[in-house]
């Protein structure tokens, strides 16, 4: 996938990881993409790692994996957070 691929990708699964995630999001567009693209790469890195293949192109389980991956990320930004 190409740079812009990523971004849309990224900001579908930050977008939808912020819908999941009960609690207050007040971030914008630039961090939800930021947090769609990272947790599309921890996603597909721990999914990589567990045994359910590589991540490679846009499917059903590589977006499963980057927003699985995003609300790892966003639980983790908001515990920071909230101190």
């Amino acid at each position: 996938m190409g740079i812009g691929s990523w971004i849309i990708f990224g900001l579908l699964a930050g977008f939808i990881a912020k819908l999941i995630m009960p609690g207050k999001n007040p971030q914008g567009c630039i961090i939800t993409i930021i947090l769609g693209v990272l947790g599309a790469m921890v996603g597909g890195f721990i999914g990589t790692r567990i045994g359910w293949g590589t991540v490679r192109g846009f499917d059903l389980r590589s977006f499963g994996l980057a927003v699985g991956g995003a609300l790892l990320l966003l639980f983790v930004y908001q515990g920071f957070r909230s101190k």
